[in-house]
């Protein structure tokens, strides 16, 4: 048997296909949230609605991120990890450019192809330190003190983060919150060494709600509150800053067990085809609003439970990588498609700000449907080259 085919055989399968079951789901659930989307008449012509457009756009990025995922999967980890510097590099450079670009979401358009390089500096970000943490310590022993490993994870986390913040993009720049955690619990750190960051980090919290965010971001403070004032019970303009909150709850809270039904329509009851959930980002931020509107508690727990299955068999993985790069590197991927799905669902259903963050594999993101299949790839390459070194030494 050839290496390859080994490799091949060797994948695990349950991840591969309940991220593909994923992309699919989203795929039907995009044709039916963008479809409402002002769209050229020649689009309508040729798709027959915006949905149709958005659902296809969603299946080009699909075989993009398939390239990069089996790409990943099946080149050796242990070569992917000297990308981190360049990737590290580049992405901040190309948020530096962002941030100086005329668009509300600080993105960047090359050749026709827009993306956001926040997602790239936390891509990279994993990368970096992974690679960091696995090689360096082998250089000298010194370099294997606790403060050294906390000020490169530290270092490296922290000017990506500042620079997204200052951008305003507070949902990309809370995703690296639970990365930097799991980055420090993998990597070794004492006990006492993370309970003094913790206390550290709650003491200046109210300096960086009241001081820091309101520098960084205009919305961010706003949204906060109006948060906090609606899971208090507390009137809000519900016609105003509180529409997108109040209306997407309960598009999710109306729902029942079977929902209203796919591309249901307003006679149907359908909150999303009356466009009180906001159209414009129905088929990104809000997607989930509008599968649990439709398929009900049913399809919203049958999505959860898929992501909870992903998530599991990351850990797994992990598990049985066969270094310290593996290790960080699933388990920062883990906690990264955690974050994005907590934070998107709980904003869905007012257990978190609204912040504009996509759902992994579901939502119509463009790249960063490309960035979530090579980071799985990524963790399918800790699967398939767990027992290389082994091999090897033999």
């Amino acid at each position: 048997m050839t290496p390859f085919l080994r490799k091949i055989l060797g994948m695990n399968w349950v991840l591969v296909f309940v991220m593909y079951a994923l992309l699919i789901f989203g795929v039907f659930m995009i044709e039916s949230a963008a479809r409402h989307l002002p769209v050229d008449s020649s689009i309508l012509e040729q798709f027959g609605s915006a949905g149709g457009y958005y659902a296809e756009m969603q299946k080009k990025w699909i075989l993009v991120g398939s390239v990069a995922y089996f790409s990943a999967a099946l080149v050796d980890y242990k070569w992917i990890r000297w990308l981190g510097v360049p990737l590290y590099a580049v992405s901040l450079g190309l948020m530096v450019l962002a941030m100086q670009a005329d668009d509300e979401v600080h993105r960047l358009s090359v050749g026709g192809l827009s993306f956001q390089p926040a997602q790239l500096g936390v891509t990279s970000g994993i990368i970096m330190i992974a690679w960091l943490m696995h090689d360096l310590p082998k250089i000298h022993a010194s370099l294997r003190n606790p403060f050294f490993r906390i000020g490169i994870i530290g270092v490296v986390s922290a000017v990506p983060f500042l620079l997204v913040m200052k951008m305003g993009d507070m949902g990309s720049a809370l995703v690296w919150i639970p990365v930097v955690i799991v980055a420090l619990l993998v990597a070794g750190i004492p006990f006492r060494f993370l309970s003094f960051i913790a206390f550290i980090s709650a003491g200046v919290l109210p300096i960086l709600y009241f001081v820091i965010l309101p520098l960084v971001s205009e919305r961010g403070p706003d949204r906060i509150d109006l948060w906090l004032r609606m899971m208090q019970g507390q009137e809000v303009d519900i016609r105003g800053d509180g529409y997108a909150p109040h209306n997407v709850s309960m598009a999710v809270g109306k729902a029942g067990w079977k929902g209203v039904g796919w591309k249901a329509t307003s006679a149907d009851g359908s909150l999303h085809d009356k466009k009180f959930i906001p159209h414009l980002t129905a088929h990104n931020d809000f997607i989930f609003a509008v599968i649990a509107e439709e398929l009900g508690f049913r399809g919203a727990l049958l999505l959860l439970g898929s992501f909870a299955l992903l998530l599991i068999q990351g850990l797994f993985i992990g598990f049985y990588s066969r270094d310290v790069a593996g290790r960080l590197i699933v388990c920062m991927v883990v906690a990264l498609i955690f974050a994005h799905v907590y934070e998107n669902i709980g904003m869905c259903v007012l257990l978190m700000p609204i912040t504009g963050i996509p759902l992994p594999l579901v939502s119509y993101s463009g790249t960063f449907v490309v960035i979530c299949m090579f980071l799985l790839g990524l963790v399918q390459s800790v699967w398939v080259h767990r027992h290389k070194g082994r091999v090897e030494a033999t």
